[in-house]
């Protein structure tokens, strides 16, 4: 028997070894903690509960307060303290003036989370330059009265202020809201935030709601004439140098081959030649049209000029799409900057349907880290070869010879037009060799130079 030095042995902590014969019995102690311990643990627990209380209770305090409260609430403390110390009496009644000063602004912040908010819009996708109605049904949920008090909604980078009257328990308001969106993009509305503030501005009590809005505010756009006329004149596809043995584009007659089709057989001329015949045709490929939109910051003269590109990029494709083309809507994309130099990305814009296009013209912005408009044509070239006609729209700092090289990275059976986006330049159409270059002044120019394209 092999006994542990421990102070209790468990009953049934009995163990044998069969190979040895030996049987050692294992003691468990039962530890007793003392009751010092104990009370200092427990008085830890206690100082860190505190604690986290004392921190919630501070944040609260420093979000209720504002700045002016802040000065009475040191002018009460200032006061009393020095009143109290030297026998100061104008200090004290100063400092209990600010005490009851802040005792009398408590009560307005009663009742500031019995409100429910909810948020309507009449619209969630508009034109750039456009207003946006919309509608803020607040409802009061408590069982008491809700004392008038303000609203903050917050649209973009701005901030919408609606008063909130008295509201009786159960009864409701709706307050109209009208955002305005000048320029594209996409702007969050909300969350709608319930202010409760005394009159004079020391104490604040907000609830914020978790309803979000998004509005797209979409480029503005322009009718454009067909993407095929005057440019690309095939309703059923292009005609490639690729031949094939069946298509629609008639080439020529060669002699017949194992594994031909016989449908294939030209039977006049296999009577005059005295051996089977066969057709062949050019391969047919349906049009594939690109829009390359460059972001790049260095390109554009101002922002407006950018947001004339956007338009212009956003009429052509979406013309595109109402002609059913297959259809890539390419832009550059942000380099970091530890892979600047070494990386080369583009981004292409869903084209499904119209809205959907649209939306992610909106979201679009100009970039000051990314490609040149050079390397954008290039990339978009690669991964599309089968183009048939790109439109690079750029801004008035891109020179012409630059645009010539932009093109000039796409396959030589490609239709390239360039749209140049210069504010101060009258509109007007000039061919650089088999280039077409359209500069435009006014979103508008846009309709009329393709119409005389059409035209010529």
């Amino acid at each position: 028997m092999t006994d542990s030095g421990l102070t209790r042995s468990h009953p049934d902590a009995l163990t044998s070894t069969a190979a040895t014969g030996v049987t050692s019995r294992t003691q468990v102690t039962t530890a007793h903690r003392s009751p010092l311990v104990g009370f200092v643990v427990a008085s830890l627990d206690a100082l860190q509960r505190t604690g986290d209380i004392v921190v919630r209770a501070a944040r609260l305090i420093g979000r209720a307060v504002t700045p002016a409260g802040w000065l009475v609430v040191l002018a009460a403390t200032a006061g009393l303290v020095c009143g109290w110390a030297f026998g100061w009496v104008e200090w004290l009644v100063a400092g209990f003036a600010a005490v009851a000063l802040l005792a009398m602004t408590a009560p307005f912040l009663f009742g500031a989370r019995g409100y429910d908010v909810s948020l309507r819009l009449s619209h969630k996708r508009i034109v750039a330059g456009d207003v946006v109605d919309g509608w803020i049904d607040i409802r009061n949920t408590g069982a008491r009265t809700a004392l008038p008090g303000r609203l903050d909604l917050p649209v973009g980078d701005g901030l919408v202020e609606l008063g909130v009257p008295l509201l009786r328990a159960g009864h409701d308001v709706s307050q109209p809201v009208s955002i305005p969106a000048p320029r594209r993009g996409i702007i969050t509305v909300g969350p709608a935030t319930a202010v409760r503030t005394d009159p004079i501005g020391l104490l604040r009590r907000e609830r914020e709601w978790d309803e979000v809005h998004e509005l797209f505010v979409h480029p503005r756009t322009v009718a454009v004439p067909s993407t095929s006329a005057g440019l690309v004149r095939d309703l059923e596809g292009s005609a490639s140098r690729r031949l094939v043995d069946a298509d629609m584009s008639f080439h020529a007659i060669r002699p017949y081959a194992p594994g031909d089709s016989r449908r294939q057989i030209h039977w006049k001329s296999t009577a005059k030649t005295g051996q089977l015949m066969v057709r062949q045709f050019e391969e047919s490929r349906r049009s594939r049209l690109a829009v390359v939109l460059s972001l790049a910051e260095s390109e554009y003269a101002t922002d407006d000029e950018f947001e004339l590109a956007v338009s212009a990029a956003a009429s052509l494709s979406v013309q595109a799409v109402h002609d059913g083309r297959d259809l890539s809507v390419v832009t550059g994309a942000e380099i970091p900057r530890v892979v600047r130099g070494r990386l080369r990305a583009i981004q292409t814009l869903s084209a499904v349907s119209p809205r959907v296009l649209l939306d992610d013209f909106s979201g679009i912005r100009s970039l000051e880290h990314t490609m040149p408009l050079e390397d954008v044509c290039r990339l978009t070239a690669e991964a599309s070869e089968t183009l048939s006609l790109a439109f690079v729209v750029c801004g008035s700092l891109v020179s012409l010879t630059r645009v010539r090289q932009a093109a000039m990275a796409f396959p030589a059976d490609t239709t390239v037009v360039a749209v140049v986006c210069d504010e101060r330049a009258h509109p007007r159409r000039r061919p650089v060799g088999t280039l077409t270059v359209l500069t435009i002044g006014l979103l508008e120019d846009l309709t009329a130079l393709m119409l005389r394209g059409v035209q010529a």
